[in-house]
């Protein structure tokens, strides 16, 4: 009975207005016991009642919606919101979405879609085994390729996916490391979700798939490049850096004076511009580039 009165509650309080006979077929019993339900209803403090004429039936008052609602449209919809962006993440299913929507009575907006997997598809079950290992709190194991390019066994405890700088990564404590990690995903080979679960830690900053430190440290190891790129790949300039970074020369072209920390990523963006792109300062950088753009060219000649 109980679930009953908390259905019809549920229902009024979606729909506004329904006849008896409608809640009597829902909930497969009479009419009769319906009214019943209303007196318990009443008797307990709910302002429900009964309209009669056309488009009559049973509804509670409007005052009491607004009540238990306790938000305003604007918080109803930043909620809904939010439940799409968690649905879009497969963390929610998508059913808690749709009774709160029929219960502030508005749709949610569809305001965001996102696509874990890649263009081919072939790393979608890796997003999904990795998601499910962080809500059910159980180790998952892994080879990874570290920066040295040596692979490595590793099993972890996962707490979050992250992206950042065009890259996912996964935030762990390492089991072997005995530390937290950030490792990326595009370095996990053959991920396998074990049944043994772990208790959370506290959590701490750490460098990707390095020694711990804070947001701060790492930002001491930034480099700020001046770099001359051809106006031709106006594109790849606004895709890549932000406004602030980026200045207009008379000519046309671009200065860009660009945060980066100088590792084999750094370069790699660097030369990704080709013949279209010089390096002007520090001279550290340049040099390298250097020595790495006679490097590849050995290769070639």
């Amino acid at each position: 009975m109980m679930n009953r009165l908390l259905g019809m509650i549920y229902i009024l309080m979606r729909q506004g207005t329904v006849t008896a006979t409608e809640l009597a077929r829902r909930f497969e019993v009479s009419v009769r016991t319906i009214y019943r339900d209303m007196d318990t209803l009443s008797a307990a403090g709910i302002p429900i009642y009964a309209k009669k004429g056309k488009n009559g039936g049973i509804c509670l008052t409007e005052q009491f919606v607004l009540d238990k609602m306790l938000l305003t449209k604007d918080e109803q919809q930043e909620i809904l919101s939010g439940l799409v962006s968690l649905r879009e993440t497969r963390a929610e299913d998508g059913n808690i979405l749709q009774k709160l929507g029929g219960l502030f009575r508005t749709e949610p907006i569809d305001w965001l879609a996102i696509d874990l997997s890649d263009w081919s598809g072939s790393r979608a079950q890796l997003y999904e085994d990795i998601r499910n290992a962080i809500l059910a709190r159980c180790l998952v194991q892994f080879d990874y390729y570290g920066k040295n390019g040596q692979m490595s066994r590793r099993t972890v405890e996962p707490v979050k996916l992250l992206f950042k700088e065009y890259t996912w990564y996964l935030k762990a404590f390492c089991r072997e490391k005995q530390d937290w990690r950030m490792f990326k995903l595009f370095r996990m080979k053959r991920l396998t979700v074990l049944e043994e679960t772990f208790m959370p830690r506290a959590e701490c900053s750490q460098q990707e798939d390095g020694t711990p430190g804070s947001e701060k440290q790492a930002d001491s190891d930034m480099t700020v490049v001046d770099v001359r790129i051809d106006k031709k790949e106006a594109y790849r300039v606004y895709d890549r850096f932000e406004e602030e970074e980026i200045e207009v020369l008379p000519d046309g072209n671009f200065m860009v004076h660009f945060h980066v920390s100088m590792d084999d990523w750094g370069y790699g963006v660097l030369l990704g511009f080709g013949s279209s792109a010089e390096v002007l300062a520090p001279e550290t950088v340049r040099q390298e580039m250097k020595r790495r753009i006679q490097k590849m060219a050995e290769r070639y000649f």
